[in-house]
């Protein structure tokens, strides 16, 4: 009785951390299967019952860390990302966090220990322990399948449910078992006919820069005003502009650029999503380079990081960026030590423009720039902006709102529109008569939004943390779209420039820009059939690979 009442109240305690007291089934399941494998290891039930609580609890506070830094829960897929990333991530950047987490993480195990140790109880035999776990393994599968299978995925973002949903991933094999290729969360059985492909409704072939803005959301999204110089910047007067849906919060750029050069949700790939840019090296044929590439363009990435990133190199040759200029490869006056410290958007912006100019004197096709900054990187706790420096506009944002990481993010925002400013002036002076079409993009909200979000009461499982800004701007020339979409998926911001520049759309971009009045808004969260469909011919047709051969190359869709 007393080991029945031992259970009855962990439970109780693990339902609090649930924070939602109407579906209490998934929980008690999962901790009665989680009790069970501890049951047969330790053979009583006292022992079981608590170190399954100690087990569940550290699951809670890790989901609730990362949830707070990715707007998204614990799953066990995640678990492969702990040593690959997510800790030396940590350790570099939120020492503070990192510290905590560490410190509760030996606390809890330190109890375990004592447990062991300490606590006895009657031991059950050998054979009823396995049936105790059969039968609860059972129990938690067909929950599983009651409630809908993979549906709780949907719960991904919310603010509750940390450890039951972390257990139905467990279930969801299928989410975290190994594969040697990719994994596609969204295809369906069977293919979509494309569409026809859209001739050219000009003759002029515009340079295509696309800038990202690191860790750059609106402000106004929150309620909070901004000065005129950060209103111009975002929303210009003279381009076209609307809010960015993106998969992330808190970090991983470069699911963000998966995105807008391929057309695909990095969500779509689940636990892949993280790795893409190395598992996905020669596994897509299709991308926004690309498709210029075959209409003659040359095709450049000027980033702020080193050339041996992520795997940054390999992933954006294999789709079809010809000149990759990194960090380390920015000639004098640029200087990477200095650069290193305080990723300053004024020099990187200085450095694109030279390398942007030296390849054009090179060569005058029209170009293709991805261009990736680095400076509204968080932690927001550490001072870039050097004193003197738009200190009005710091105390504007902190007028507004007296957080000292928000009025460091304004301030390292100031300069960003300061610098980008200077460049697109530059590039009208250097190359008059030369069109050109500028696309500016956040590729996700810091961290620092939380304290924003504090101060206005807003839950952290708002779905405003996935939002952030794009902007189209014009140069010499008119762009062939009037409008564009308030709300716009970061998968369909290329096929958007591509409209916006005239130039004439292949059958998969036709397809795509079809499907953006089904699913524009939020491609991945979006039930569509059709998009599912899509996502079946692509594969069918060579133009994402998900197999465990290596990767072969693929045809080249129908142009006009």
């Amino acid at each position: 009785m007393t080991a029945i009442l031992l259970w009855v109240g962990a439970a109780a305690i693990l339902l609090v951390t649930e924070r939602q007291a109407t579906k209490p089934a998934s929980a008690l399941v999962a901790f009665a299967f989680l009790t069970a494998c501890f049951l047969l290891v330790v053979g009583d039930l006292e022992r079981a019952t608590l170190l399954a609580l100690i087990l569940a609890l550290t699951l809670v506070g890790a989901s609730a860390v990362k949830h707070h830094h990715s707007g998204m829960k614990l799953a066990v897929a995640d678990l492969a990302l702990t040593f690959a990333g997510t800790i030396p991530f940590m350790l570099r950047q939120y020492r503070r966090t990192a510290a905590l987490t560490i410190a509760g993480a030996v606390l809890l195990f330190l109890a375990a220990l004592a447990t062991l140790a300490l606590v006895r109880g009657g031991a059950f035999a050998v054979s009823t322990r396995l049936l105790i776990l059969a039968a609860t393994a059972a129990a938690l599968y067909a929950l599983w399948r009651v409630n809908g299978g993979t549906a709780y995925r949907t719960d991904v973002t919310q603010q509750k449910r940390f450890f039951s949903f972390f257990m139905m991933s467990l279930v969801d094999v299928a989410s975290w078992w190994p594969t040697g290729g990719l994994r596609m969360l969204d295809v369906a059985a069977t293919p979509l006919p494309l569409a026809a492909p859209i001739p050219a409704r000009s003759e002029i072939r515009p340079d295509i820069i696309v800038i990202q803005h690191e860790s750059v959301f609106d402000p106004r999204l929150y309620g909070l005003p901004v000065d005129d110089r950060i209103a111009a910047f975002l929303t210009p007067k003279d381009g076209l502009n609307g809010t960015l849906h993106v998969d992330i919060y808190g970090g991983g750029s470069w699911q963000t650029e998966f995105s807008l050069l391929t057309g695909l949700s990095s969500a779509s790939f689940g636990p892949d999503s993280y790795f893409l840019f190395k598992k996905g090296v020669g596994r897509f044929h299709h991308s926004l380079p690309g498709e210029l590439a075959a209409l003659g363009y040359r095709t450049m990435l000027s980033t702020s990081c080193r050339r041996e990133f992520m795997n940054y190199d390999a992933f954006y040759a294999g789709i079809d960026v010809d000149e990759r200029v990194f960090s380390d490869e920015f000639p004098p006056p640029f200087d990477l030590a200095t650069f290193e410290v305080n990723n300053s958007d004024a020099a990187f912006f200085a450095a694109t423009q030279g390398a942007l100019e030296r390849s054009i004197d090179r060569d005058p096709a029209p170009r293709f720039l991805m261009a990736l900054t680095n400076f509204n990187h968080g932690p927001h706790e550490t001072r870039l902006v050097p004193p003197g420096q738009y200190e009005d506009e710091r105390r504007f944002a902190l007028e507004a709102l007296p957080d000292g990481n928000y009025g460091e993010y304004c301030a390292r925002l100031s300069e960003t529109a300061d610098s980008y400013a200077a460049f697109k002036a530059a590039l009208k002076t250097r190359y008059p008569g030369r069109p050109m079409l500028i696309v500016r993009y956040g590729d996700h909200q810091p961290t620092m939004t939380r304290a924003i979000e504090e101060a206005r009461g807003i839950q952290s499982d708002d779905p405003r943390q996935f939002e952030t800004f794009y902007a189209i701007e014009a140069l010499h020339f008119d762009p062939a779209l009037q409008s564009v979409p308030e709300r716009l998926d970061i998968a369909m911001l290329g096929t958007v420039a591509l409209q916006a520049s005239g130039l004439p759309l292949d059958a998969i971009s036709a397809t795509r820009a079809e499907l953006i009045g089904e699913c524009g808004a939020h491609y991945m969260a979006t039930q569509s059939e059709r998009k599912n469909r899509f996502h079946r011919t692509l594969i069918d047709q060579g133009m994402i690979d998900l197999g465990k051969a290596a990767p072969q190359a693929a045809a080249l869709p129908e142009r006009a």
